[in-house]
């Protein structure tokens, strides 16, 4: 037996009825997908507290002074191990006479507390004043100590002359480095019309 005409809903109201269940999903879905502005970094050592980007990071030392400036695109620290890492820090290092260091890395990581600075692939430190620069895959830079040191092979060069060692170390506040270990270097010889 059919419905009246009159009892039958029309076309439109299921329409509607259509329109408006689908609203509700719809509302439904978007509330649960609230996203955060940005990838949340994941890293081994847990879940970050905190990450930020386009960061310039100026450390002090103890008489208020500052004396190592980082900047990176992208800085993250973890709480579980307190460690900040860095994508291709750029740092710059200020020694006891005011003297700029500079040094980088394609990755870098401030242990706890800040310290030590670890940079991680092609890894450089450059004295300008002394016209050197040293490139390795790991470098190590202790602020309390100024203490600057390599965990893989290192080649240290000044202006023509290059030299390989399997570890460098330099203590930047002393102006003194060495490089030990299978050393190994190319010494061109002097013009002596350039000595003149």
């Amino acid at each position: 037996m059919a419905l009246p005409s009159i009892l039958r809903p029309s076309p439109k109201f299921w329409l509607a009825l259509i329109v408006l269940a689908l609203g509700g999903i719809l509302t439904f879905i978007d509330q649960r997908d609230v996203s955060l502005p940005g990838p949340i970094p994941s890293d081994a050592a847990g879940e970050p507290d905190y990450y930020l980007e386009g960061v310039q990071l100026t450390r002090f030392d103890t008489q208020g002074r500052p004396h190592q400036r980082l900047e990176t695109p992208r800085l993250v620290h973890t709480p579980e191990d307190d460690v900040t890492r860095a994508e291709t820090p750029d740092a710059r290092l200020l020694d006891d006479e005011g003297r700029i260091w500079f040094a980088s890395g394609d990755k870098g990581t401030l242990g706890p507390g800040g310290n030590p600075l670890t940079l991680r692939g092609n890894a450089m430190l450059k004295a300008p004043e002394e016209g050197w620069r040293l490139d390795t895959h790991t470098l190590v830079y202790d602020a309390d100590t100024g203490h600057a040191w390599s965990e893989s092979e290192a080649l240290l060069r000044q202006y023509e002359q290059r030299v390989r060692g399997e570890r460098f170390d330099a203590w930047i506040n002393e102006g003194r480095m060495r490089l030990t270990d299978n050393v190994r270097g190319f010494h061109p010889p002097i013009d002596e019309e350039q000595e003149s």
